[in-house]
């Protein structure tokens, strides 16, 4: 029922003001017998007026003052399709304007738990960046996320690399992250990660992809019996084939299954590749991937090797490569060669949209199991700067 068929939102002109419209009309009193109200008497019109009015048309009655016009608030400028701020707008906004609490860091830091809290001083630069990372890497995505890492040259850090961006996303974000050696032969996450009480593999996995084909029944702990828990890292490792006996390899076909069961499970699935790029399934990686990492230490010759992939991507026709890829530049020694780090970090920052440089840390090159609680502050900042540029990017 709308405002104007209403009786009931008719105002009572008893209490009306002076000076409200005449057109508010007190409503008659209720009819106590039972009865229907008594219709209004309407006036007769004087005869003799009437019989002037038709024989001189010059005279005429004085018309009824019309009502007083109604003042109407204008709409808003835009007001069409103007849309009011929900419950939840409201909440975001607060979100959005909240900051990230007192200082932790530093002096700041320091005064705030001397003065037990009575002086709180807000946080520096360097822990307002911290934060903003970790925030970055935190955010939801409309979907899973695959982040591969390539470069076709042995020792450019690539399973290192997914090792440690592994930690830094699994440790921010809580878990729901893979790291996959797609490998087309024999690969060494499995040896650098954590080991496990099973020795199952990408191999056996295929073998037992059927348990999986039922999305009703088969759960994310069924996937325990082929992946290898990082503990606290949050993180799981899918190893590659290390069987000595066992001779074939993993084509295009066997990627995209298993790619497509880990996307069932996994939130962001970090994949490290073999240094075949002409190799079947790292051609698929390349296709499927979100975001491209190019791994690199300094030296000339993984550099250069690259940017000869790059070339050869271009070339292939992959469409936006500078966008969807970032590079990652580690140092395989205490001391490098400044000159060439900075050529290629200006060389690189003209073919991806973004380069981030990690120190040298003895855990991540002594080439054993990577004891993640021993990586320098260093590297964990490093990498949490290189994993909130991927996450940004996605």
């Amino acid at each position: 029922m709308t405002q104007e068929n209403n009786p009931y939102d008719e105002p009572d002109s008893r209490t009306r003001p002076a000076g409200t419209p005449s057109h508010w009309v007190t409503p008659p009193p209720p009819n106590s017998a039972g009865r229907p109200p008594t219709p209004p008497v309407q006036p007769h019109p004087d005869p003799s007026q009437e019989a002037t009015r038709i024989t001189n048309p010059q005279v005429t009655t004085t018309p009824a003052p019309p009502p007083p016009a109604v003042a109407v608030t204008p709409p808003p400028p835009g007001g069409h399709g103007l849309e009011v701020p929900s419950a939840t707008d409201f909440l975001d906004r607060r979100a959005e304007t909240a900051g990230f609490g007192p200082a932790t860091w530093g002096w700041r830091g320091a005064i705030r738990k001397m003065s037990g809290g009575l002086i709180s001083p807000k946080m520096g630069p360097a822990e307002v960046a911290y934060e903003q990372d970790r925030a970055m890497i935190q955010r939801d995505f409309d979907g899973p996320r695959t982040i591969v890492f390539i470069n076709p040259k042995g020792g450019a850090a690539k399973t290192t690399g997914v090792l440690a961006a592994g930690y830094t996303f699994g440790t921010v974000r809580g878990g729901g992250i893979v790291a996959w050696d797609n490998n087309e032969t024999r690969g060494t996450l499995g040896i650098r990660g954590m080991r496990s009480t099973h020795r199952n593999t990408t191999r056996e996995l295929l073998d037992n992809l059927a348990a999986f084909n039922n999305v009703y029944q088969s759960r994310i702990g069924d996937l325990g019996a082929f992946v290898r828990s990082q503990g606290d890292a949050h993180f799981d490792v899918l190893a590659s084939d290390e069987r000595p006996d066992v001779t074939g390899q993993i084509h295009a076909d066997d990627f995209a299954q298993v790619h497509q069961l880990l996307e069932r499970f996994y939130k962001v699935i970090l994949v490290d590749t073999g240094n075949n790029m002409r190799a079947e399934n790292w051609l698929a990686a390349a296709d499927t991937a979100d975001l491209l990492v190019v791994t690199s230490t300094v030296r000339e010759d993984t550099g250069y090797s690259g940017l000869w992939m790059l070339d050869a991507l271009q070339e292939s026709g992959y469409a936006d490569l500078k966008l969807k890829t970032i590079t990652v530049l580690s140092d395989p020694s205490p001391k490098v060669d400044n000159n060439l780090a900075r050529d290629l970090t200006e060389v690189y920052q003209q073919r991806t949209r973004g380069v981030y440089r990690v120190p040298f840390d003895p855990v991540l090159v002594a080439g054993s199991t990577v004891q993640y609680s021993q990586l320098s502050e260093d590297t964990k900042m490093s990498w949490l700067k290189a994993c909130a540029g991927m996450a940004h990017a996605l």
